[in-house]
């Protein structure tokens, strides 16, 4: 990933930044950037920019204390951030489900995921399996799981599937599949069953905020999912010792529960930009 951001594409300073610092000239420039990229053309100048917004003032920077900085930081943290992602009874239900979706999804991904050597290195039964052939699986698996995401990427446009359609489908195949891993000790059992759960786990991708909110709604949402991620080892540790099967288990309950919220989804964002 380091070198194809450095050398495969070049990411631009967002124009948006690049004005309220002041800086017409590279806000333009950036514009221009992504109109060629595009192979476009743009009618945007810097004489134009100063016409619609008035000439770009440079100021001093005030000095701030570190006690001032920290104040003005939090001052951003102000429920009127989150109060729209509650503004109707069916968003708020949207909001609600998605948060939990993610926090289920958060839990069950580790579980299962984090854990796979180790399920896959016990595969054999009393026999372990050599780590050379525990990690080829996982390769297998983790290589298997990216054709998924392209496949989403058509049906989230399908009249009848949709993104609700998608999420929910692709999730309860999930949950059945890590279920399903549990069934047989065999190695290649084990590993095609890994790899197809890997393969429809990685379609999942909510998008039902409402656009001005979308931040904040994905940030808490990436904040419960990063929790719940945190607890996933404590819960395989303790749940392991009892049965080694039992975080698989979890792992997949937590899919099935996050599916039957996604059967409640109220929004469907199918051709919209836009909530």
């Amino acid at each position: 990933m380091f070198m194809c951001r450095f050398f495969l594409f070049h990411l631009y300073e967002s124009p948006k930044f690049l004005l309220s610092q002041g800086r017409q000239a590279e806000a333009v420039a950036t514009v221009h950037g992504i109109a060629y990229k595009n192979r476009k053309t743009t009618w945007l100048s810097e004489e134009i920019l100063n016409e619609i917004g008035g000439t770009a003032v440079v100021e001093e920077k005030e000095k701030l204390s570190t006690s001032e900085i920290i104040k003005r930081n939090l001052n951003k943290f102000s429920t009127q951030r989150i109060a729209p992602l509650f503004a109707t009874r069916q968003l708020a239900l949207m909001t609600c489900l998605i948060w939990f979706c993610w926090a289920t999804i958060g839990m069950g991904y580790p579980l299962f995921n984090a854990f796979l050597p180790q399920y896959l290195s016990n595969a054999g039964g009393d026999q372990e399996t050599a780590p050379s052939i525990v990690y080829r699986n996982y390769a297998i698996t983790s290589i298997v799981g990216v054709p998924g995401s392209l496949i989403a990427y058509y049906t989230v446009n399908i009249k009848y599937i949709g993104r609700k359609g998608t999420i929910a489908i692709s999730t309860v195949i999930t949950g059945i599949l890590v279920f399903c891993f549990t069934i047989s000790t065999d190695p290649s059992f084990q590993l095609t069953f890994s790899s197809l759960e890997a393969f429809f786990q990685n379609i999942i991708t909510p998008e039902v905020f409402p656009a001005p909110n979308r931040g904040t709604g994905t940030g808490i949402a990436s904040c419960l999912n990063r929790i719940a991620g945190l607890c996933a080892p404590i819960v395989a540790v303790n749940a392991g010792q009892t049965n080694p099967k039992a975080p698989i288990y979890a792992s997949g309950g937590l899919f099935l529960a996050a599916f039957v919220a996604m059967l409640f989804f109220p929004i469907e964002t199918r051709n919209k930009q836009s909530l």
